[in-house]
């Protein structure tokens, strides 16, 4: 700003800039979210597709819909006008114009499960676990105001069978939703009730009341349980930190009876809630590669599901070139040419992208056999296995390793002796004594095979682990092997000791 006097003068400065900036275009954006759809979810994600575009068509269904011919002694030039016109009046746009987010719930696809397959599959009926403690409350007399507390606590409950709210939290609630005025006495008599129900130790606040309740509905007269109880109450953190030296001169017992005492306590539930049937979980795993051997030569195929028939609907397309045709437009055809448009150019991108997310898959499984070869041709012994890297296969694919690390994140491969997840046969180079690289799972397998012939009342430390491998000639540093350990879900050797 400068000033001259009473007058004020602005000076705006004006620069002119270049950038150059990258935009996914939405055919890109389309295509990696398919790439990251793993097998079992893409039905769902083109039966989702085929739903909200009427232009896209699975050509399994479409042919198992085809009419039947109903004039088969006429020429079919005959009657080709009647044709065309009578074809584009079962298509309505309007109908799609007035409301595009109507569901047809009568549409082929849907009505077109195979009913005799559903049949033979086996249902099981089985009570939850809150069913199941609803049912042992039921058994138990107690008044209006006493069910619905005890109703509060039991849905209070987590998927262990914890109560992990305090006991205010839970009479609030009681006060707002179920208008009910309850005392803490009130509610800690009544879990009290359900910390009797089965399974053993519901209801517990922490572990150790978990253990008590478990441990307090056996024989008590049993000097075994008498002293697990003693345990649990007293010396719980020695006991979970296995500084059995301390137990024995606490309670002044010798080995084999703390062993007795302590094989009582790890047959208890620390997880109640989790013993019902009904509470497992397991994920589904549907490959998406196979690969076999004939021949001494490895054959690789993509999962057949990752490969659907599809197709822009043929009267669609009509539909899209007789209104185009027309001469004359008013609002109203405008409006459906475009929106016939729109459908047939999504279909086609939809189609486009699936077919690029095949090529993708099979690209980059093709690149990663072929470098791990020896692996998949020696039935899976991992001492075949190279050391690989994400930009190893980015690099012999032509492709970015945002990519690569997508297919490997979340795509199966079934071989003859397993199947595994991709991104399971990546890992770190590590350089042996006579100048070697190796894959760090080689390193991770000895660990393994090391800590499992060990005596278990003397673990081996990570030191001693360290010093083997050195004799081996694995020349690595003890924190990298404690890195190792970690990874694989082994506790340090203080915790994996045993009587």
């Amino acid at each position: 700003m400068i000033n001259f006097g009473d007058t004020s003068i602005f000076m705006l400065k004006q620069n002119l800039q270049q950038k150059l900036l990258q935009k996914l275009s939405p055919q890109q954006i389309q295509f990696i979210k398919l790439l990251q759809v793993p097998t079992v979810s893409l039905d769902s994600r083109i039966k989702e597709e085929l739903e909200e575009n009427p232009a896209l068509e699975d050509t399994s269904l479409a042919d198992m819909n085809e009419p039947v011919e109903e004039y088969p002694d006429k020429d079919p030039d005959d009657f080709k006008g009647e044709e065309s016109e009578e074809n584009f009046d079962e298509f309505n746009v309007d109908d799609y114009l007035q409301d595009d987010n109507i569901n047809d719930y009568g549409s082929k696809y849907d009505n077109n499960d195979d009913d005799e397959d559903k049949k033979e599959l086996p249902i099981a009926v089985s009570n939850t676990f809150f069913e199941n403690l609803q049912a042992q409350l039921d058994l138990v007399p107690l008044d209006d105001k006493e069910y619905l507390i005890a109703q509060q606590i039991i849905g209070s409950l987590d998927d262990d069978g914890y109560l992990r709210r305090p006991l205010p939290s839970l009479i609030d609630d009681l006060a707002f939703s179920q208008n009910v005025l309850a005392e803490d006495e009130e509610v800690e008599d009544l879990l009290k009730v359900i910390q009797t129900f089965d399974p053993s130790g519901i209801g517990a606040r922490d572990l150790q009341e978990c253990l008590l309740i478990q441990l307090r509905k056996k024989d008590q007269s049993n000097i075994l349980i008498e002293k697990a109880i003693q345990i649990v109450e007293d010396y719980l953190e020695e006991f979970t930190k296995k500084h059995y030296d301390k137990l024995e001169k606490s309670l002044n017992i010798d080995s084999d009876e703390l062993k007795d005492i302590v094989g009582e306590i790890l047959k208890l539930n620390p997880k109640p809630g989790d013993s019902g049937a009904s509470n497992l979980k397991q994920m589904q795993v549907i490959p998406d590669f196979h690969i076999v051997k004939n021949d001494g030569v490895l054959i690789l195929t993509l999962n057949s599901k990752n490969a659907p028939e599809l197709r822009v609907s043929k009267s669609y397309q009509e539909m899209f070139d007789h209104y185009d045709k027309t001469s004359e437009k008013d609002k109203k055809l405008k409006e459906a040419v475009q929106f016939v448009k729109q459908k047939l150019d999504s279909a086609k991108w939809f189609i486009d992208a699936i077919k690029q997310r095949q090529q993708t898959l099979l690209k980059t499984m093709n690149a990663i056999m072929n470098y791990q070869y020896n692996f998949f041709l020696f039935d899976g012994d991992e001492r075949h296995l190279k050391p690989m890297i994400l930009k190893d296969i980015a690099d012999r694919i032509g492709m970015d390793i945002s990519t690569v690390s997508r297919v490997a994140n979340s795509k199966y491969v079934q071989t003859e002796f397993g199947t595994y997840l991709l991104k399971s046969f990546f890992s770190e180079a590590i350089q042996t004594e006579s100048g070697e690289e190796v894959s760090n799972k080689e390193v991770k397998k000895i660990l393994e095979e090391c800590i499992g012939r060990e005596d278990k009342s003397k673990p081996l430390a990570d030191e001693k682990l360290t010093e083997i491998l050195k004799d081996k000639g694995y020349n690595i540093a003890r924190r990298t092997v404690a890195k190792y350990r970690e990874q694989m879900g082994i506790p340090v050797a203080r915790l994996r000791k045993e009587l």
